[in-house]
Parts: C-alpha cells; sequence; structure tokens
C-alpha cells in the first residue's frame, strides 16, 4: 500500500500564493489614481476589446489584472451584485466598500478551498460628492483587501511606477497632469537600457469616473478625447538664417526692445 503524499497546509497555501502572483506579475499593470473631479484609470491595453478597466454601477468602476476570462466573471458578477441591491433597497445603497468586500470573500474562498486560486488582482474605485468621499479599494488573489489613500498600482513591475506616482502625486491634480503622471508611470516598465517609453494613444486604455457628469459617471476616453489630453511635444522654434546660411542672432530679438547701447 502505497502512502499518499502529504504536504503541510502552511505549504500548500503558499504554493498557491506564488502561483498566482508569478501568472498576475506577467502582465502588462494598471494605474489607478484620485485626481481633483474624481478617479482616472489607465492601462497598457494596445487596441484590445478586452478590457482591463469597466463599469460597475453609477459611480463605480472596476481595474483588473491577470487572467482575463477569471477577472471578466467576478466584474459581470459585481454588476448583477449591485443591480440587485440597487432595485431591491435603494441605488445609494450600493457602495464599492461592499462590492469590495463582496469580491475579498469570493477570492478567499476560492483561495482556500479549490486547488487552482484566481489569478487576478483588482481594484474598486467609486467617486464621491467630494474628493473626500472617493475611495479606492485594492484586492489580491487570496481575498486581502486594502483601502488605498491615492492610487493603486496592479500587476507587472509596479515599484518603478510606484516610484513615480510618488514623486509627482498630489490631491488636486486636474484630468491632463493626471494622465500624464499615470502614463510616464506604465512608461518606466519594460524600458530599454533604463530610457522611458513613449506610450501612444492605441496603447492605452483609458477610463474615469467623472464627478460632473450627473448620473453614470464612468466614461471611456478614446480617439481625439484622449489624444487631447496627452502632452503635446513642445515646439523647436529655430532663428531665421541669412542669405549665407548661417543663423543671422539680430533677427531673434524682439523687435519692440532696443539695441543695447
Amino acid at each position: 500500500m502505497t502512502m499518499p503524499f502529504y504536504a503541510s497546509a502552511e505549504q500548500i497555501m503558499r504554493d498557491r500564493a506564488e502561483y498566482a502572483r508569478k501568472n498576475i506579475m506577467r502582465g502588462r499593470p494598471v494605474v489607478v489614481l484620485k485626481y481633483a473631479e474624481g478617479v482616472l484609470f489607465v492601462a497598457e491595453n494596445p487596441q484590445s476589446t478586452l478590457y482591463k478597466v469597466g463599469e460597475i454601477y453609477d459611480r463605480i468602476g472596476f481595474a483588473a489584472v491577470g487572467r482575463y476570462s477569471e477577472y471578466e466573471t467576478l466584474r459581470v458578477a459585481g454588476i448583477r451584485l449591485a443591480d440587485v441591491r440597487g432595485y431591491s433597497y435603494d441605488r445609494r445603497d450600493v457602495t464599492g466598500r461592499a462590492l469590495a468586500n463582496a469580491y475579498a470573500q469570493t477570492l478567499n474562498s476560492i483561495f482556500t478551498e479549490q486547488q487552482k486560486p484566481f489569478e487576478v488582482e483588482l481594484c474598486v474605485g467609486e467617486v464621491g460628492e467630494t474628493s473626500a468621499d472617493d475611495r479606492l479599494y485594492r484586492l489580491l488573489f487570496d481575498g486581502s483587501i486594502f483601502d488605498e489613500p491615492e492610487y493603486v498600482v496592479l500587476g507587472g513591475q509596479g515599484e518603478p511606477i510606484v516610484a513615480v506616482l510618488k514623486d509627482g502625486y498630489r490631491a488636486d491634480l486636474p484630468l491632463a497632469e493626471a494622465l500624464g503622471l499615470a502614463i510616464r508611470g506604465l512608461g518606466t516598465v519594460g524600458a530599454d537600457n533604463g530610457k522611458p517609453r513613449d506610450l501612444a494613444p492605441n496603447q492605452l486604455e483609458v477610463a474615469v469616473l467623472d464627478r460632473g457628469r450627473p448620473t453614470r459617471k464612468f466614461r471611456r476616453l478614446q480617439g481625439a478625447a484622449l489624444t487631447a489630453l496627452l502632452p503635446q511635444p513642445a515646439a523647436v522654434t529655430t532663428a531665421p538664417a541669412n542669405e549665407s546660411g548661417s543663423i543671422d542672432l539680430d533677427a531673434t530679438e524682439d523687435p519692440e526692445e532696443g539695441s543695447p547701447s
């Protein structure tokens, strides 16, 4: 009679966590941060309809990294839960905290009871009446939940991105500056020889929870709306050249200013 293979519960949990963590790290990261008028979601997701960012309810958004089929299942389940609660009670009873707690319970149950954990990392964002009411909840594959005060970086090699956000973040950032900061952070991952990458609009998936919108706060930024918010390259001005081809320094002076005596 052969003896069954034995592993301690601690070792099993450690192996599951390592398995999930390694697979999540392979994906492209997502940045979620608060800005002056709401919550901004930015993901590197080149021209894909397999969205990493989505809407859950009127004031609640969702971002995820990892295995698409698993986090999409969670997103749809969250929409159904929010719809049922809003219909049964009141739309104001649907909160980001309640949804994050439901996700945490589900992920913890899967992690402890099933052989393979979900390879996902989530963020539930909620926009409030004021910036002080905005909420970001980060959830790990094992059901751990964290209330983040300013920004969240999901998946990938997050340390360089966190360093950029830490240096440039402030609570009153306008949308364009917040987007530029998030893109600079994402550009630090996968850079060649330490040089940051330039991300084009067609490489980005961007959405916001805009406090100023009347009912549904979620809005995707695509096409011209996204391009208008991206940092524009500075125009290079050159002084006019004279007939010999050399630059005429006098021609660059302000015509209203007299030459020094």
